[in-house]
């Protein structure tokens, strides 16, 4: 039956054939149920025929085909089946190979497809050392180096977006861009869960060092310093790091980007030439964001033919009429195969640092008392200069005239401290600990001060503190403050938090309101309306904890709440109970097939009766 097909496809019979041939191939292997009747039409090599067939991909319609028969071959994929898509003899894989090539296709449909079937192919290769070492060597450098540049362009432009878009007009389409970036991150960490520990080095490099640090990481410092070098605004890169740690838990690299983000000094990045920048992007583990010399189809191309003497390309309607490859003796081939081991095995060597470095870190600072790390957190501003994007971090929530950046500060250190791959030692560096730390006696003072501040902004009555933001400081002081055994914060910092001076009369709506919603710091950095500038008018369609109050009556319940949150704070410090709220309790509350006593109201009726009627 499949050389019939293949026949007629051959004898280019036009798009309506090939359509029907894709959505009959495709409603066939869907169906199929049997292990036995799959491995039937699996022989013969010729579905692997049919993949690589030359279609017109400019059709919508083919396309769509095209890409779902191969997401439903994926599907299909096992230790047993695989073997009849991946050739160890040739060294080919049809159905992988073929599939990346549309890892940027216009169409989003096509790119989620290509990602579910590059994740079906992953699991698979766990448990085959042929292909993985196949994907590792011939496929992962090419592919991961291209989809860092589409991830980062994709970002660039997500920048643009927010910086041409003040006036909230282009919203929907800043949604597109976040939602496309948040799959971009839940993708690569389906990549990291699966475990594959060559393909995770790999991937961890291309991130670490081709889009993480140069484009989101060193976009923190020097906003105002020109240069060629692409570089995202100031919130924007708050916001993507926040998503990154709220996303990605796979260990080496959360705390080889926290490193940074903690450590990490520019001296040494800007001080090279954009030429030198240029030389060493060749080398693995040089941090730059920049285009990829060769497309993925080029190289997947010249990987596959490497080793014969005539090259012939796969039929793809991108290739068609380019010259063919030169001839290349066994020496050349030798040579070029030893580079991309070279390569790989440098890549490995690299993450292979980690612990090491992670281990000298823990052995300088266990002789390391809880005074000296609070002496050393409070006295930070004297060593500012070797700490530049911690330095910025710190800075961004002294601003007194909104909380635009300090939303995104506030979620960056939530996120960093409740990520389940960071080691809490590089936290105890700031004295940031996390959720799960039970026992802690210092605090960092700095951050501390800085958070009372951000409160007491909100506390003004013409201030233009966010109640998101507010909502975000009690979480972050109460997870510094607040331990098992009772609050160890200073009364120094408590006299800030005990004011009578915002105090209004409770509204149990408001309240209700407030309690039945709590802070998700998750959902929070989904929404790309905090992106924009802060805005003050409902119609922006944007929620209430989200922006600025719009008249009195917002200004009144932005009051309450505020009012509500710092007193929760306060009383949950001084380790005391919650009396008062919420006025109406349920316990209180008649409910159905409750027996009412009446007794005391025939009294009081009597008396009123009594009382008219002497009056009379």
């Amino acid at each position: 039956m499949f050389v019939f097909f293949l026949n007629i496809l051959r004898q280019k019979s036009g798009r309506y054939v090939c359509i029907q041939l894709l959505q009959t191939l495709n409603i066939l292997f869907e169906n199929i149920s049997h292990e036995t009747s799959l491995y039937y039409l699996l022989s013969n090599n010729y579905v692997n025929s049919i993949i690589v067939h030359k279609f017109d991909f400019s059709d919508e319609e083919i396309m769509a085909y095209y890409i779902s028969f191969l997401k439903t071959l994926s599907l299909k994929l096992n230790n047993h089946t695989v073997h009849f898509f991946y050739n160890e003899h040739t060294n080919d894989f049809a159905l992988y190979t073929e599939a990346i090539k549309f890892f940027n296709h216009p169409e989003s449909m096509v790119r989620v497809a290509v990602l579910t079937i590059t994740l079906n192919v992953y699991k698979v290769s766990v448990d085959n050392q042929a292909m993985l070492h196949y994907i590792r060597d011939k496929t992962a450098v090419p592919y991961f180096s291209n989809l860092v540049w589409f991830i980062g362009s994709h970002v660039i432009e997500l920048d643009n977006c927010v910086q041409t878009d003040e006036e909230h007009r282009n919203r929907d389409k800043l949604s597109e861009l976040v939602a496309e970036h948040l799959d971009h991150l839940h993708y690569l960490n389906d990549i990291l869960i699966i475990n594959c520990e060559f393909l995770n080095d790999v991937l961890t490099d291309h991130l670490l060092n081709r889009l993480f640090l140069p484009l989101y990481v060193y976009s923190l410092e020097n906003q105002d310093k020109g240069g060629e070098r692409p570089k995202i605004s100031l919130p924007v890169s708050l916001y993507l790091l926040s998503q990154v740690f709220l996303i990605i838990h796979h260990a080496p690299l959360v705390n080889s980007l926290a490193e940074v983000i903690l450590n990490g000094d520019l001296s040494e990045m800007y001080a090279k030439t954009e030429q030198d920048v240029q030389r060493s992007c060749a080398k693995p583990s040089v941090r730059c964001f920049i285009k990829p010399t060769e497309t993925l189809e080029r190289s997947l191309e010249m990987n596959k033919h490497k080793g014969k003497r005539r090259v012939q390309k796969r039929p793809n309607y991108k290739n068609v009429g380019e010259e063919e490859e030169e001839e290349k003796g066994p020496s050349e081939d030798a040579q070029e195969d030893a580079e991309k081991a070279k390569e790989i095995e440098m890549v490995i060597m690299e993450r292979s640092k980690l612990p090491e470095l992670a281990a000298s870190v823990s052995v300088q600072e266990q002789n390391t008392t809880d005074e000296e790390k609070s002496a050393a957190a409070t006295c930070l501003e004297s060593v500012q200069w070797s700490r530049p994007f911690l330095d910025m971090v710190y800075h961004a929530l002294d601003s007194p005239d909104d909380d635009y950046y300090a939303l995104f500060v506030l979620c960056l250190l939530y996120a960093m401290s409740h990520n389940r791959g960071m080691d809490p030692e590089k936290l105890e560096q700031i004295q940031l600990p996390g959720p799960a730390v039970a026992e802690k006696t210092t605090y960092n003072h700095l951050l501390a001060e800085r958070l009372i501040r951000v409160m007491n902004s909100a506390a003004q009555p013409d201030g233009k503190i966010r109640l998101s933001t507010l909502e975000l400081s009690c979480l972050l002081l109460k997870q510094q403050v607040v331990t098992s055994m009772g609050c160890i914060i200073k009364d120094v910092h408590l006299a800030c938090l005990e004011g009578e001076e915002i105090f209004l009369d409770m509204f149990e709506d408001e309240y209700r309101s407030m309690t039945m919603k709590p802070m998700n710091v998750e959902y929070l950095m989904m929404d790309a309306s905090i992106l924009l500038p802060p805005t003050g008018t409902p119609l922006t369609g944007i929620d209430f904890v989200k922006r600025l109050p719009c008249g009195d009556v917002e200004k009144t319940r932005r009051a309450i709440r505020v009012f509500f949150m710092l007193r929760s704070l306060s009383l949950q410090l001084q380790g005391e109970p919650e009396t008062q709220l919420p006025l109406t309790r349920e316990e209180d509350l008649i409910k159905t097939d409750d027996v009412l006593d009446l007794s005391e109201l025939a009294v009081l009726s009597r008396q009123r009766v009594g009382g008219h009627c002497c009056a009379d």
